[in-house]
């Protein structure tokens, strides 16, 4: 008797220190917007934020557009959760799309934030919208069968296609406190005829837009950072073919005190169409003049701003000290010399006769 009342009162002890689920809210109290837009108002320097909300019903995918404005992001959410009759979750924000005139501000800040929040996954796709974002949401808005577009136009198992860059908000935030590696950033806006179209990618150096490469450019940097290009079909003179596989090798040096690095790009490609009398070697000869001229005329132009998107720094950290790796953008990169080759093998030649 005495060991079942001993029993009974420990239990209820234990009870009085359980902590429950005082702060629990239920997921139909719950909104989880898949698109976050953010640009920069005109006055006093505040942010407007774009909600895109799915609304799940039987026949299809609506959303809702919500708005708002302030001093910072999470102000104008807590704005937002305050008018709402629902709590809102960003951890559930797929794709962030901000404006093109934060871009060429920078976005350090704003990075910073969201990895200090915790708010925002770290895993979310960051975009650039090229127009004005209230025209960009409010056709979003009005298409309500379209509500998850931009997730799927970034997804593997989707829309995505190896010109587009896919960079993460985890990306941007290293590449800012990074000594050797930039990132690019994918570029969108409206399209004619289909509802988003990729114009090229943002090149970013420490956090900021300094110049932009095209989409063809951008298939290059997904290359050489490690992104399966199968499925791109490159068009020479004479042929198309489509690129099922790729790989590449690199050798850093130094040569009298100046990097130089040669890399080799091994491409395996399906002949899909070619004029009469081509032969194989010619095909080879015309992809690969095509490919090292697309590449020189891009690494050109991301050296002139001293941005590594393509994190040949990375090659030459065990190269250098510490104390030179922090000059590597202004005192290394500009002088780096590149000596590229693709390596094309052709797997299956079609109908071409030899």
């Amino acid at each position: 008797m005495h060991k079942r009342m001993l029993m009974c009162l420990i239990m209820f002890i234990s009870i009085c220190f359980l902590s429950g689920c005082w702060d629990y809210k239920d997921i139909n109290h719950r909104v989880m917007p898949v698109v976050l837009g953010i640009a920069k108002e005109e006055i006093d320097d505040a942010y407007k934020v774009f909600l895109q909300i799915p609304l799940p019903s039987e026949n299809q995918n609506e959303t809702r557009i919500v708005i708002d404005s302030g001093k910072t992001i999470n102000e104008i959410i807590n704005n937002i959760s305050t008018n709402m009759e629902s709590q809102v979750d960003l951890l559930h924000v797929k794709v962030i799309v901000v404006g093109q005139e934060i871009a060429e501000e920078g976005f350090d800040d704003l990075i910073s934030a969201f990895l200090r929040s915790r708010d925002i996954s770290s895993k979310a796709l960051f975009t650039i919208c090229e127009e004005d974002l209230n025209t960009f949401f409010s056709k979003m808005g009005n298409h309500g069968n379209e509500g998850t577009v931009l997730l799927d136009y970034f997804e593997k198992d989707a829309g995505w296609n190896p010109q587009i860059a896919l960079t993460r908000v985890w990306h941007i935030y290293r590449s800012i406190h990074s000594l050797t590696n930039d990132v690019a950033v994918p570029i969108l806006k409206l399209g004619d005829t289909t509802m988003v179209e990729q114009t090229g990618s943002a090149v970013i150096k420490e956090g900021r837009m300094v110049s932009r490469i095209d989409s063809k450019e951008t298939l290059l940097y997904n290359a050489f950072n490690g992104e399966s290009t199968q499925g791109i079909i490159e068009v020479t003179d004479n042929a198309a073919v489509r690129i099922v596989e790729n790989s590449m090798r690199h050798k850093a040096t130094f040569v009298q005190g100046k990097p130089k690095l040669a890399s080799t790009v091994f491409l395996k490609v399906t002949i899909m169409e070619t004029k009469q009398g081509t032969t194989e070697k010619v095909i080879k000869e015309q992809l690969n003049q095509q490919l090292t001229e697309r590449f020189n005329e891009m690494f050109t132009k991301i050296q002139q701003v001293e941005s590594d998107i393509l994190g040949i720094g990375q090659l030459f950290r065990n190269k250098l000290p510490r104390s030179e790796l922090t000059q590597w953008r202004s005192k290394y990169y500009p002088h780096i010399t590149t000596d590229i080759h693709f390596e094309v093998d052709i797997q299956n030649s079609g109908n071409l006769k030899m």
